[in-house]
């Protein structure tokens, strides 16, 4: 087991789908065009910001949906070159860019569709000048990237970007492993679920509910 279980924690309730964690993800990690390793789904109607049901009976709420960070992550099995690993300190899955051949065996066994993204050429951006933090990794063509919970600001004792611009406080981010951590009594007094837990993959993110 790791050190640590990083997690991340979203409320549903709280969540009012401003998109700022996504945006502050892709300036962050300086993400080519076209690439987003957070996005915000309506569960609802049937379009975008849309609630089921008849006025006045309305409901709907929103899920971001990134990388889940799994306990037993399917994408670090099926990795011939070992390019997709779990940090044995934090539980953090991570991808090496140097080692990634561009199979997309990870894409395939992950069962959370869209998290990974695969350049197929090399990549371009809206501006002419990288953004973000310098300790990014360089993006490169051919290979397959994802959220990273922006390792490169844990390392520095920060939490990720999309946490702190988060303006409704719905996102919580810390260690279940500590019994004091914010998270860990968040976890035990709030109802809460996972993203496809029959995949059994036991996701590092959970939804308050």
């Amino acid at each position: 087991m790791a050190d640590k279980k990083l997690v991340m924690l979203v409320d549903t309730k709280r969540c009012i789908a401003c998109n700022s964690c996504a945006v502050a993800c892709k300036i962050e990690n300086n993400l080519p065009k076209n690439i987003w390793w957070n996005r915000i789904m309506t569960v609802g109607g049937g379009n975008l910001d849309s609630p089921e049901g008849e006025y006045p009976n309305l409901k709907m709420h929103n899920v971001t949906v990134a990388c889940q960070h799994c306990e037993n992550p399917a994408c670090v099995k099926v990795c011939p070159v070992g390019a997709t690993y779990k940090d044995p300190e934090t539980g953090v899955v991570r991808q090496d860019y140097d080692k990634c051949i561009g199979c997309r065996m990870c894409m395939s066994a992950c069962p959370y569709t869209g998290v990974r993204n695969f350049n197929w050429e090399e990549p371009a951006y809206h501006l002419d000048f990288a953004v973000g933090d310098a300790d990014v990794a360089p993006h490169e063509k051919h290979t397959v990237e994802k959220c990273t919970f922006c390792w490169h600001r844990l390392a520095k004792g920060l939490q990720p970007a999309c946490v702190e611009v988060c303006s409704a406080r719905a996102r919580h981010f810390g260690d279940a492993n500590d019994p004091d951590s914010a998270v860990s009594a968040i976890l035990r007094t709030r109802s809460h679920e996972q993203l496809l837990p029959d995949e059994g993959t036991d996701p590092n993110v959970y939804f308050l509910v």
